[in-house]
């Protein structure tokens, strides 16, 4: 469901219903808070994105040092 989906819903008119007011500045609140979780789903995804490649660099980077300390003799251990 969209920000926009929740503002523009409507609901069918009956005997003993709600305050419309009450009703569009609920949806406006419910889109506002629904606005702000996607923008914020979209920045963390962003980071989340940026922590993989900076762990994947580091993960060769650290592979490159130890196949070529273990060629040269410097330290024969896993690590």
């Amino acid at each position: 469901m969209t920000p926009h989906e929740v503002r523009t819903r409507e609901f069918a008119a009956c005997r003993r219903g709600v305050d419309p007011d009450e009703v569009r500045e609920f949806q406006a609140r419910v889109g506002d808070e629904l606005a702000m979780l996607n923008e914020t789903v979209r920045l963390l995804s962003q980071e989340n994105d940026r922590v993989k490649r900076a762990l994947r660099d580091w993960q060769a980077m650290h592979a490159r040092e130890c196949s070529s300390a273990q060629g040269q003799g410097r330290n024969s251990g896993h690590w």
